[in-house]
């Protein structure tokens, strides 16, 4: 278990560095920079150029990298254009509604993921086999942009259940205990649901397989016929053996996570990352985008070492190979 943990973190320090490294060079080969975004019609071109100074922004491309590296070895993520301050800052602050959400998210589909598999593979090509099918085909090819705002319209605007934006209402800070609880829970219902629903519909179709597979082996046949009824056969017999892959599944899925993480804050303006990566790629914030990419990726990949943990747990066989 020790090793495998040890390789999982050797790796962390290089890929993080590659990803980081791309995007800086990304975000400098696009035209433009900082002082072009500051939409002030009386700055002057000297102004521009002297707001570019400040920021280091007139210095070549490989001297800012160098600098901003430097600074990331010693701890410091810079300071954001934007906020005007500190990156960290803004990162802590941006990243508990993210967890929030994106933890939300997976919760909705493993579990939704694990029911409709269930429904499914316990009675295949029956009505509620087709029904899964149908469903999961269906939400598994809506992007989740279109899906949130079909959700904000039906359930926001046409009905009034839920809002459609934001993390609290705007008296949020005249409640207290279970009723700011409950006023959080009430913001964080749509896009959970859409995070968690496009992903469940994965989930359930490969679950739905393996569920099958593992149903026609030997020792299930077994157990069939020793008189173990159906429900008990899915649920104790089948399930875990069937959870292998999908542990391996919810860790790939994290980048997939993440990605619509940006999407489902920015359509909702939920006040996490994801919401803060859009605002500096459209400020041009360098410094910004550089840390909440460096954060992504290693929670990406420290997402990915609790699956294989668990992964571990699940099937001891990894242990004993490691």
């Amino acid at each position: 278990m020790r090793k495998l943990v040890l390789r999982r973190l050797l790796t962390l320090i290089p890929l993080v560095w590659l990803v980081v490294t791309l995007t800086f060079v990304v975000v400098h080969a696009a035209p433009g920079s900082y002082a072009d975004t500051v939409e002030n019609p009386r700055l002057s071109p000297e102004t521009r150029q002297a707001i570019r100074a400040h920021y280091g922004l007139d210095r070549p491309a490989h001297e800012q990298y160098l600098s901003w590296l430097g600074a990331v070895a010693t701890g410091d993520l810079g300071q954001s254009f934007m906020y005007k301050e500190p990156v960290s800052r803004v990162l802590k602050r941006a990243l508990p509604p993210t967890i929030l959400l994106a933890g939300s998210g997976l919760l909705l589909t493993l579990v939704l993921g694990l029911i409709l598999a269930a429904a499914a593979a316990r009675n295949p090509s029956s009505w509620a086999d087709r029904v899964v099918t149908v469903l999961s085909l269906g939400l598994y090819g809506v992007p989740s942009f279109w899906f949130a705002g079909i959700l904000i319209l039906v359930f926001s605007l046409s009905l009034g259940w839920f809002p459609a934006s934001h993390m609290y209402s705007v008296d949020a800070g005249n409640l207290q205990g279970l009723s700011r609880i409950a006023d959080l829970l009430h913001h964080l219902f749509l896009p959970a649901v859409c995070l968690g629903l496009v992903g469940a519909a994965g989930t359930a179709r490969y679950l739905r397989a393996t569920l099958l597979d593992v149903r026609s082996s030997r020792y299930i046949l077994a157990a069939r016929a020793r008189g173990i009824p159906g429900w008990r056969l899915l649920l104790v017999h089948s399930l875990r053996p069937a959870l292998l892959p999908v542990v391996t599944l919810l860790g790939l899925s994290l980048p997939v996570l993440v990605a619509g993480s940006v999407v489902i804050e920015t359509v909702f303006s939920w006040p996490g990352m994801g919401q803060v990566l859009y605002n500096a790629a459209r400020a041009r914030d360098v410094p910004l985008i550089l840390g909440a990419t460096l954060a992504g990726t290693a929670a990406v990949i420290v997402g990915n070492l609790v699956a294989d943990l668990l992964y571990a747990v699940v099937d001891p066989r990894t242990r004993r190979a490691s």
